[in-house]
């Protein structure tokens, strides 16, 4: 049983966030993402367990690589996630049907678009913990396309309250990841489009697939829904452009139902199928992967478990 909250702790640390917002726009690009920079590089110094993490996953990942590159790639990938809260605080102003053009630039979209705008069936997106994975989602909810994304909810009320609103507040509707499942069978039966990070380590019970040449753990319902409502699966990146907030959102792949049709196995092929697009999508900019995360925590049944803390 989880510990009572402490309401006091927990407003302070809202009014705190909300001060070091107000902070924040005080502030040029340049000087934002300077403090972002040197924030990230902190954490690569002194975080030695993430660090230590993400440099496993790029040696099993990329064995070719210099341990140079190893490092180099882990301090900008940490750097990456500071960039993430620091660019959250701006995307509600810069993000809106007038002056998204500003900061976003849309790169193979037109198919994507085209099935938005049929409506003849639902659509299932999936993206990594990749660039800015957040601005994705609410772009495309700001140009007039609503959408659902599954997220888990912060501990802290106050907090949790002010980034779903500031989530929500162009269409995009998050549905909470404890008890999501219960109601997406009834969105995508109403033809209505669902967004998942499809990068999460999925349990013992998880199916198995390739990875950057090793088996991850990958969770089964994406390609079980998009096979009971024949979906097209879209495999959709935020790769961020420079230090001005300005980000490519593109669609690398789409999986269309025709093509698992004769599958012996198509929950597994599919399954394979988005997760080898993401791969290819990180590949082209490793940096801006989230390589800290433990992607590949648990194994196959027979392998030996990854040690703690570190897969």
């Amino acid at each position: 049983m989880a510990r009572p909250r402490n309401k006091l702790l927990d407003y302070i640390a809202y009014l705190a966030m909300r001060l070091f917002a107000m902070l924040v726009h005080m502030f040029s690009w340049e000087s934002n993402y300077r403090a972002a920079r040197w924030i990230g590089d902190l954490m690569y110094r002194f975080d030695a367990r993430h660090r230590n993490r993400g440099l496993t996953h790029l040696r099993k990942s990329f064995p070719d690589w210099s341990e140079r590159k190893y490092h180099k790639v882990v301090k900008a990938s940490m750097r990456n996630l500071a960039y993430l809260g620091l660019e959250f605080l701006f995307t509600t102003r810069l993000i809106t049907p007038s002056r998204w053009r500003r900061h976003v630039t849309l790169k193979n979209m037109g198919e994507n678009i085209r099935l938005m705008l049929q409506h003849e069936s639902p659509l299932i997106y999936v993206t990594g913990h990749f660039g800015n994975w957040e601005v994705v989602g609410y772009t495309m909810a700001a140009l007039g396309f609503p959408n659902y994304a599954v997220a888990r909810r912060m501990d802290n009320p106050y907090i949790d309250r002010h980034v779903m609103g500031t989530r929500q507040a162009h269409g995009m509707t998050i549905l909470d990841k404890r008890g999501a499942t219960a109601v997406m069978d009834d969105l995508l039966g109403a033809k209505n489009h669902i967004c998942f990070i499809a990068d999460q380590d999925a349990g013992r019970k998880g199916a198995f697939v390739d990875f950057f040449g090793r088996k991850a753990s990958t969770y089964k319902s994406i390609a079980l829904m998009a096979m009971r409502h024949k979906a097209p699966v879209i495999v959709g990146y935020g790769r961020r452009l420079d230090e001005e907030y300005h980000f490519e959102i593109g669609v690398h792949r789409i999986i269309h139902p025709r093509e698992w049709a004769n599958v012996d196995n198509p929950m597994m092929w599919i399954t394979q199928e988005y997760t080898r697009a993401l791969e290819e999508v990180i590949r082209t900019a490793p940096e801006q992967y989230l390589w800290v995360h433990r992607r590949w925590k648990h194994r196959p049944k027979g392998e030996k478990p990854a040690p703690d803390g570190v897969a």
